[in-house]
């Protein structure tokens, strides 16, 4: 995809208003842990692999990754989420203070805090376990989700709910988000989860992927048509403002009413991990909105983003010094007009 000069003037000039931009991240938070190494032979217990491990590493995920992300393009985000009492709760408050130094997690005894563990051997993840509870929040921890909202709120200039459909995000919740943020004048981007959509009424924006989307509208995308009766479908059903279907190799599709979408092509020059590629989607996003951008601007700069992420192997972010080359890359070459002989 390349860009008229003009457009990549006013795509710099956004990601330079970046620094210190307030977006409160509210969500499902989890510890992405991947074990890295190498397979030479196959078990003689059962046919699986036999991984060779040779180090760890710990990344934040889920809402704060959204954060991490955030923190990346140069912006001051506050998360609130929910963590067990256990040690990958505490590392996940140790991690996150590191982007601001009050992290809004609330502690619950009465579940764990996600984990998601990859095993990657040779560039290639073998499998995954997941250590997590998807039961909706107890009265006493939805209470202190609530009062964290309401804490938090006046300072953002904006709001991503990133939803994985792990218990945080409930319907009251939703409501009272809603609520404050017509009050405020705040914006609210939505990465959503199917079974939670009915909650999500009257966001500004939500960013389903295509799976996401054929299944909430209910239509197989396969066309132009299938496209955009699905994103209608979605639109009407939600009250949402803008609807943005990530997906994948085909680009963005951005809806700005049920009539009339723009598609944005994919920019990705490799992939190698798609892992988390949809929290720096959102992320750029809100970011672009918080200092006035048109939607359609703000989805094409999420949209290098995710060109960026996905060529990079593990949970990753982009920082805006990344976004600003890559968007430039993408500029229309310029000839000068050959001298009369």
């Amino acid at each position: 995809m390349k860009l008229s000069q003009t457009t990549v003037t006013r795509l710099a000039r956004l990601i330079g208003h970046f620094k210190s931009t307030r977006i409160l991240v509210l969500g499902d938070v989890m510890l992405d842990q991947f074990v890295w190494g190498s397979v030479r032979r196959i078990s003689p217990e059962a046919p699986v692999p036999v991984v060779e491990v040779t180090r760890e590493t710990t990344h934040l995920g889920g809402a704060a990754n959204v954060a991490h992300n955030l923190w990346a393009l140069g912006g001051a985000p506050q998360v609130i989420g929910v963590v067990g009492d256990d040690h990958p709760g505490r590392l996940l408050d140790q991690e996150l203070r590191r982007l601001h130094p009050e992290p809004g997690l609330i502690n619950d005894e009465a579940r764990p805090t996600t984990v998601k563990t990859r095993i990657i051997a040779h560039h290639q993840q073998v499998c995954r376990t997941d250590r997590e509870s998807d039961v909706a929040l107890g009265d006493r921890a939805g209470r202190a989700v609530m009062a964290a909202v309401d804490r938090w709120l006046a300072d953002a200039d904006g709001i991503i709910v990133s939803d994985y459909a792990k218990g945080v995000i409930s319907g009251p919740l939703m409501q009272h988000v809603m609520r404050r943020a017509r009050t405020g004048g705040l914006f609210v981007c939505v990465d959503p989860k199917v079974r939670n959509f009915g909650w999500y009424r009257g966001a500004t924006v939500i960013t389903p992927n295509q799976h996401e989307a054929e299944a909430v509208a209910g239509v197989a995308i396969r066309d132009e048509g299938s496209l955009r009766a699905a994103g209608k479908k979605i639109l009407l059903q939600t009250g949402c403002r803008y609807l943005l279907i990530t997906r994948g190799e085909a680009g963005m599709a951005l809806f700005l009413s049920p009539s009339q979408v723009i598609h944005i092509p994919a920019v990705a020059r490799e992939v190698f991990d798609v892992t988390g590629a949809g929290d720096t989607v959102i992320a750029t996003l809100a970011m672009g909105l918080a200092h006035g951008a048109a939607i359609a601007d703000a989805a094409r700069l999420s949209n290098f983003a995710a060109g960026i992420v996905v060529g990079k192997l593990g949970t990753a972010s982009v920082t805006a010094e990344e976004l600003l080359a890559y968007v430039r890359a993408h500029a229309e070459e310029i000839t000068s007009p050959k001298r009369r002989r």
